[in-house]
């Protein structure tokens, strides 16, 4: 076996229980300080107030012209030497890694790095654990960091030798050096190790490097830790939607006597189709997307360009309206909270009585055994086809009672609401960590 050892370089970890403390003040900072005090747009500033409660703190610049700062922004207050001026080549060579066709890939227990990650796993391994490993063609500007013995892919490029530094610290080092910047090539991007290499930094000395590493270490695992989380609500929510419109799960009404069996109806018994017209012109154009349902275009950057002639066309979206999309069939009909004008090639839908729950059926009409039902009936449709609102009428809908229909419909959003606050706070953390990130290296 050829493996390449860099074991030599595996660095003793810091005692990290001081680390994780750190981290822990430094996030009730982030919170606190915006509760406390008006957000501030300095970004500088902020992070200044992020140092003051975890033992990191703001250095005196020492710049001068067509110099590199030698000291970086925030920094542990136990540290205070300048760091020393390298090139890359001399802090962590990169090499090109080793070919290995998919269809020689032959599953075992070792990593497999691509240029975007771990992709697959092999029963051999051309390098030693801990690795750092970067994309060298296709995608470029992804770093990895690999904890097990592992196979760097021929589109990558991985660290051959750490030279005595933190393998974390290189890791965060290479994942704060914007990469993709040195990418060349329209097609299919591709990263010059020698145009990596030839670049100047700044690098601490190992105990710093160990400092820093374990912080953002740290950081990582809560972001990690909050993923997991969201994970785990979002694979609930769906088992519990499944029970509950599958009737295996049933609530009680508030005297805690059984709610009315529910009725099976044809879709026109509960929605009709809306072809309205009448506008100015002068509302948002909604774009029809499967993740967010019916959203302005300016909200997720959708441009196209309309003409004054074809929006007069348009069709207006109200409150509360379900559309049928051309993906439809892949993603199940879309719901929309804005009011708008989307394009007339769209089917609109809305509720024909006060009986009908869309906050319910806003839910029931994504679900997996849904979209089953419209593929199946729509098996021979081409891609791309919109269904009708005729053969959205043959499909049978479950209609609970209103009160049943209320109660599924609030506890679903519960659910929906503690998923919402867990990817705030993964959004908080990982702007957090991309502060320091620029302010802790140089």
């Amino acid at each position: 076996m050829t493996a390449q050892n860099n074991k030599k370089n595996v660095i003793a970890s810091a005692n990290s229980e001081s680390v994780i403390a750190s981290e822990e003040r430094a996030k009730q900072s982030l919170t606190s300080e915006h509760k406390s005090q008006k957000p501030s747009h300095d970004a500088t500033a902020n992070n200044k107030q992020i140092a003051s409660k975890s033992s990191l703190r703001g250095t005196k610049q020492t710049t001068t012209k067509k110099s590199l700062s030698l000291k970086p922004k925030l920094r542990f207050k136990e540290f205070d030497e300048e760091w020393i001026i390298a090139k890359v080549i001399d802090f962590a060579p990169l090499q090109r890694g080793f070919d290995l066709p998919v269809i020689e890939i032959k599953e075992g227990k070792y990593p497999v790095v691509f240029s975007n990650g771990i992709l697959k796993t092999h029963n051999e391994f051309k390098a030693y654990s801990p690795g750092v490993v970067t994309g060298r063609s296709g995608t470029i500007g992804k770093v990895t960091y690999v904890e097990n013995d592992y196979w760097p892919h021929n589109t990558a490029l991985w660290v051959t030798d750490f030279k005595g530094n933190d393998p974390k610290y290189v890791y965060y080092f290479y994942s704060n050096f914007k990469l993709e910047r040195l990418g060349t090539g329209s097609g299919v991007p591709t990263l010059n190790r020698n145009d990596v290499h030839a670049q100047r930094r700044c690098i601490p000395k190992l105990p710093e490097q160990q400092k820093i590493a374990n912080f953002l270490t740290a950081v990582d695992t809560k972001i990690q830790q909050l993923n997991t989380k969201k994970e785990l609500l979002e694979q609930y929510k769906k088992g519990v939607m499944q029970q509950l419109f599958s009737q295996v799960l049933r609530f009680k009404d508030d005297d805690g006597n059984d709610f009315p069996d529910w009725k099976e109806v044809k879709g026109n018994m509960l929605f009709k189709s809306v072809s309205d017209k009448n506008h100015s012109s002068d509302l948002p154009i909604l774009a029809i997307t499967q993740d967010q349902g019916a959203i302005p275009r300016e909200m997720i950057n959708y441009k196209m360009i309309v003409t004054e002639k074809s929006v007069a066309s348009y069709k207006v979206v109200q409150v509360g309206d379900f559309i049928i999309s051309l993906r439809s069939f892949q993603g199940g009909i879309e719901y929309s909270n804005y009011k708008g004008i989307c394009s007339p090639a769209y089917n609109i839908l809305r509720p024909v009585s006060e009986e009908i729950n869309k906050d319910f059926y806003k839910r029931y009409l994504k679900t997996d055994k849904y979209i089953r039902q419209l593929q199946s009936k729509l098996e021979g449709i081409r891609d791309g086809k919109m269904i009708s609102f005729k053969y959205f009428s043959e499909i049978k809908l479950p209609f609970p009672s209103l009160k049943e229909q209320q109660k599924i419909a609030t506890y679903l959003s519960a659910i929906d609401t503690k998923i919402e606050s867990v990817a705030t706070q993964i959004s908080k953390t990982e702007t957090f960590k991309k502060g320091l990130l620029q302010q802790l290296f140089v």
